[in-house]
């Protein structure tokens, strides 16, 4: 992985788990999802729209089929997303998913795209996991674990959708040269009209959204693309098996949040944890 690669990466890592924080305190449901991707495509419309009269845009059927496709993954992925974090921990359904992302990724990337599936990168994604089994705290003790299956849940499922996404818009970067910002813009206005039978007859709670959390949804509409955008970009240099992985150093951060922000439990777990994944990610660097 090359330093402007992992740049890219570790840079998509901090705005991801800073934008989970922000979505988090929130706790919304559908409407502020919508308002959320209103606010983004407000926010990188005129940047697009720049690159197109550049000509460093070019609208075809592959860019519309693809970013349909992604915009019903990311919408599934948002509520799946919020409903665990209504559920339970952020420092237990954040780790989880983005966990199991890479996992679910990386398989899809070797067995449909022919990555190469070296030792360094299986090594690499087992520190990664056994390093977010060890955040969530799962015990084998079955009272223990009773608090926190809701959020495994969410957590597993979110990390689905998260594989599901990064796998159709690798597909659309690498094969179809598709822009980041084009796929991800183009996604967030199907993604406004995708939910608008979620919001219809909703007016109240749209505008309590916007009363309460106006600030949360401008933080999160701007910052969850351009989180996205830096890792479609680091795709165009590196296999979906590195970055899918290495951009899950978020997982650090996002349990540092749960714990020291939103004081929920930490432990000598943590520490541990961080060294399991942080060896994962320099296994992976190696490749």
């Amino acid at each position: 992985m090359s330093l402007y690669v992992l740049s890219l990466v570790l840079s998509a890592a901090v705005i991801h788990a800073f934008w989970n924080l922000l979505s988090k305190k929130a706790n919304g449901k559908a409407p502020f999802i919508w308002l959320i991707y209103i606010a983004s495509v407000v926010f990188y419309l005129p940047m697009l729209l720049y690159m197109y009269i550049q000509g460093d845009i070019v609208l075809s059927a592959p860019v519309l089929w693809l970013s349909l496709s992604s915009a019903l993954l990311h919408v599934g992925y948002f509520l799946v997303l919020q409903k665990g974090y209504r559920s339970a921990d952020l420092s237990v359904v954040y780790p989880l998913a983005r966990g199991m992302g890479p996992l679910f990724s990386s398989a899809a990337a070797i067995l449909f795209l022919h990555e190469a599936f070296k030792l360094k990168t299986t090594l690499g994604l087992f520190l990664i996991l056994i390093g977010v089994v060890v955040i969530t705290g799962l015990s084998f003790k079955k009272a223990n674990n009773t608090g926190i299956m809701t959020g495994v849940f969410w957590g597993v499922l979110t990390g689905l959708f998260i594989a599901l996404y990064t796998f159709n818009d690798a597909i659309a970067i690498k094969n179809y040269a598709i822009s980041p910002l084009t796929i991800t813009f183009v996604a967030n206005v199907f993604n406004t009209v995708l939910l608008l039978p979620l919001v219809v007859g909703q007016k109240s709670e749209i505008k309590r959204e916007v009363a309460q959390h106006k600030w949360l949804i401008v933080g999160v509409g701007l910052l969850s693309p351009l989180a996205y955008i830096l890792v479609l970009q680091a795709l165009k240099f590196a296999p979906l098996t590195v970055v899918a992985p290495a951009r899950e150093t978020s997982i650090l951060l996002g349990v540092f949040m749960g714990s020291r922000v939103l004081n929920e439990d930490d432990g000598r777990r943590r520490l541990i944890a961080s060294a399991l994944i942080l060896g994962g990610i320099i296994a992976l660097s190696l490749n």
